[in-house]
């Protein structure tokens, strides 16, 4: 099984690192006039940041990845590890880039991919402990 998957489909490449990140959003956030913030907060959200290396990979599987990551549709399915086992949400993909590590007979060779996951909803609501 692999490490991750974004809408079901697997990808054999291997993570160099993925970092995850909690936002907590608020509905509105406010100062009064003393200074105190008043606020009220939607929930907390999970986002991550996966990389993935710069050489010695299957460029076809690459390819895929890249091609998967660059699809102009609004949402995703995505699979990461947690803690437990994985954790399953959906999001959208903010940002994606890569880099040009080599050129050979008319082949170009790209790696050091990283993707920004970003969730639609809250994995975390008020109230839960």
């Amino acid at each position: 099984m692999a490490l991750f998957s974004i809408d079901g489909v697997e990808f054999n490449i291997p993570l160099v690192a993925l970092k995850r990140e909690s936002a907590v959003l608020d509905k509105y956030a406010t100062r009064t006039e003393g200074g105190d913030l008043q606020r009220e907060i939607i929930g907390v959200y999970y986002n991550y940041t996966l990389t993935f290396p710069g050489l010695n990979l299957n460029r076809e599987e690459y390819d895929r990845l890249w091609k998967k990551v660059t699809e102009p549709v609004e949402f995703h399915d995505f699979v990461v590890p947690s803690s437990d086992g994985t954790f399953s949400f959906r999001g959208y993909i903010t940002t994606s880039g890569d880099e040009l590590k080599r050129s050979h007979n008319g082949k170009h060779y790209w790696g050091g991919l990283s993707i920004k996951l970003i969730a639609k909803a809250p994995a975390r609501l008020p109230g839960e402990v």
